[in-house]
C-alpha cells in the first residue's frame, strides 16, 4: 500500500500541463481589456439572471439581477474615463439595455432613479 493521494497520482510530473505556458502573465493584461472583460461578465450574467438568454428561461431572478446591474452601473461609471469613450459606450448602452429589461421584467417597478445602477447613473428612461 502507498501513501500516494489521488492528487499524486493522477497526474504526474510527465503529462501536467505546463500553465505558465498557457496563460498570459495578469500584469501583461492592459487594464482595458480587464476591465471590459470584467464588465462582459457581468453584463452577461445580469441578462441571464433577467431571463433574457432564452424564452421561458428558468434562470430569472431579479434580486441576483439587480446586485450584477448595480456592480456593472458602478464600474462603468469609474472606470469610463480610464477605459476611453470607444470602449465605455457599448458598456453604457448595455447597462442601459438592462436597466430597462429590469424595469419591464418588475412585478411592481422602481420609481425613476431607484433602480438598480441608477444612483450611479442617474434615471434611466425608454
Amino acid at each position: 500500500m502507498t501513501d500516494a493521494t489521488p492528487s499524486d497520482s493522477a497526474l504526474d510530473s510527465a503529462t501536467a500541463p505546463d500553465y505558465d505556458d498557457m496563460t498570459r502573465d495578469i500584469a501583461d493584461v492592459p487594464a482595458v481589456e480587464v476591465i471590459t472583460t470584467v464588465a462582459v461578465h457581468l453584463l452577461s450574467a445580469a441578462a441571464v439572471n433577467l431571463g433574457l438568454d432564452k424564452p421561458d428561461s428558468e434562470h430569472k431572478d431579479l434580486d441576483e439581477a439587480r446586485k450584477l446591474i448595480n456592480a456593472l452601473a458602478g464600474l462603468v461609471t469609474a472606470s469610463a474615463t480610464e477605459i476611453s469613450s470607444f470602449h465605455a459606450a457599448p458598456l453604457r448602452d448595455g447597462l442601459k439595455s438592462l436597466q430597462l429589461a429590469f424595469r419591464e421584467a418588475s412585478l411592481v417597478p422602481d420609481e425613476p432613479g431607484q433602480g438598480p445602477g441608477e444612483k450611479f447613473t442617474g434615471p434611466v428612461y425608454a
